[in-house]
């Protein structure tokens, strides 16, 4: 672990990441974000963009090996150890994942599982805690009281996603990475989670890495994007500039078939 002059609140250099075969994940991908700024990553399946989630907060999978630097709040994530990183996961990053069901626990009520990281982060216990659980929950909108002694099987995919929102932000933290949130959720629902999350996210400041193979989805939570394919970052920039004039063949394919859905859409 070691401190950086860096000034970011997230700064990633050169960043690489490998399978026990030798095969790049990702390569050589430098960006940074700084207190509440907001970055799309964008690309296919297999493009490198949720490995690269999985980097920044060391929460790489036995057997992937991160080169490069991490600088998360001025600490190196890369080569730091469990101990060093835990602190760091929830009081300066939160993710928020894909799909819900799996990354809740399944034996665990709601309330308990928003509860754990208030508790660990935020140091709250008894009345304090439980009305911190109830405000955490209210502010997604899970307000009925049943929610939080229900297990995560017994509610919806769209209050699922909301809890585990919930349970991302309820330690507060300065840096929310959502990793495709809105993917398994139907279209009404994915545009009450893209708004829900818009909307918290500029309410408390946060940065906001947004990842996502969506452009239309991307650019209604950031504006500026970075475009993956094969691990390696082809282009990036402002969002309005990649739409009017994409420098890279692979941005103008996504460019190309973001329009067309579009139109597809407006003609049904």
């Amino acid at each position: 672990m070691s401190a950086s002059a860096s000034t970011a609140l997230l700064d990633v250099t050169s960043l690489g990441v490998h399978t026990p075969a030798g095969r790049a994940l990702v390569s050589d991908l430098s960006f940074d974000l700084d207190a509440g700024q907001r970055l799309g990553l964008i690309g296919e399946s297999g493009s490198g963009k949720s490995v690269t989630s999985l980097a920044v907060t060391g929460l790489l999978g036995a057997g992937l090996t991160p080169t490069g630097s991490v600088l998360l709040d001025g600490v190196e994530v890369v080569g730091a150890g469990e101990k060093s990183l835990v602190p760091l996961r929830g009081r300066v990053a939160s993710v928020v994942f894909q799909e819900p069901l799996t990354a809740l626990d399944p034996l665990m009520r709601i309330g308990r599982q928003v509860a754990e990281p208030i508790a660990r982060h935020r140091g709250l216990r008894g009345g304090a805690l439980r009305t911190a659980v109830a405000e955490a929950l209210d502010e997604v909108g899970l307000d009925d009281a049943r929610i939080a002694r229900a297990y995560p099987h017994e509610i919806s995919g769209g209050q699922r996603q909301r809890a585990a929102i919930a349970i991302a932000l309820g330690s507060r933290p300065r840096l929310l990475i959502a990793d495709e949130p809105t993917t398994a959720l139907d279209v009404t629902v994915q545009a009450q989670i893209l708004g829900l999350l818009d909307e918290l996210v500029d309410a408390r400041g946060m940065a906001l890495l947004f990842i996502s193979h969506d452009l239309a989805v991307v650019s209604a939570m950031t504006s500026d994007v970075i475009v993956m394919r094969h691990g390696v970052a082809v282009e990036r920039g402002a969002i309005a500039d990649l739409l009017r004039a994409p420098a890279d063949p692979y941005t103008a394919e996504l460019v190309r078939s973001a329009r067309a859905l579009d139109d597809m859409l407006g003609a049904s």
